[in-house]
């Protein structure tokens, strides 16, 4: 009987301890918990920031209004020739005639000639590749070629180079004489004669 009481005892004393811890868990959620509201439909979702290592690895973009950079002009010197203009004075028909014309570079920079053209054909000129440093000098060959030409004749050159201008111009001059003139043939066709009728053909 004293074993049934102290058995009944015990379990009631376990079962008190359990209640107890139970509510004091349940306590220690209640004052902890905080009410979260339900998610509205509109509420806007917040864009992540991107990190460093994401936005380091992505390429720079290149501004649609962005200028292109020129790049840097080559320096400008001065050219100066001793003469721009020469006469050969009387040539023949079929002659090929050349000058040197003599210049010098009088500016602080290197004079490079990029390029040299003849007004025509006939006229080519020959210029140094090299480029001529200041104080220095060079010369520059023209050649014109008098076939198939006749009378007074006026050639140009154009000289393009890193000068203030960027172009010069040189004329050669010459009479040519001599040459046979062009002669022009013209054939004139002579009209069949017309057929003579019968009637007339045969005697009365």
């Amino acid at each position: 009987m004293n074993k049934t009481r102290i058995y009944l005892v015990v379990e009631a004393t376990f079962l008190l301890v359990t209640a107890c811890k139970k509510e004091d868990a349940s306590s220690k959620i209640d004052a902890n918990a905080t009410e979260i509201a339900p998610a509205s439909p509109d509420a806007v979702v917040p864009t992540p920031t991107p990190t460093t290592a994401q936005t380091t690895s992505q390429p720079e973009q290149v501004q649609p209004n962005a200028q292109p950079v020129a790049p840097p002009s080559r320096p400008t010197t001065q050219m100066t020739f001793s003469k721009k203009e020469h006469n050969f004075g009387e040539i023949k028909q079929g002659d090929k005639v050349s000058h040197f014309f003599t210049f010098k570079n009088t500016g602080k920079n290197d004079l490079i000639i990029s390029n040299a053209t003849g007004s025509c054909g006939c006229t080519v000129p020959e210029f140094p590749k090299e480029p001529i440093k200041p104080g220095k000098s060079g010369k520059m060959k023209v050649t014109f070629d008098s076939t198939g030409k006749t009378g007074q004749q006026s050639k140009t050159v154009t000289v393009t180079a890193n000068t203030e201008k960027g172009t010069e111009i040189l004329t050669v001059k010459s009479t040519i004489k001599g040459g046979e003139p062009k002669i022009t043939t013209t054939t004139t066709t002579t009209p069949a004669p017309s057929a003579i009728p019968e009637t007339l053909a045969k005697p009365q």
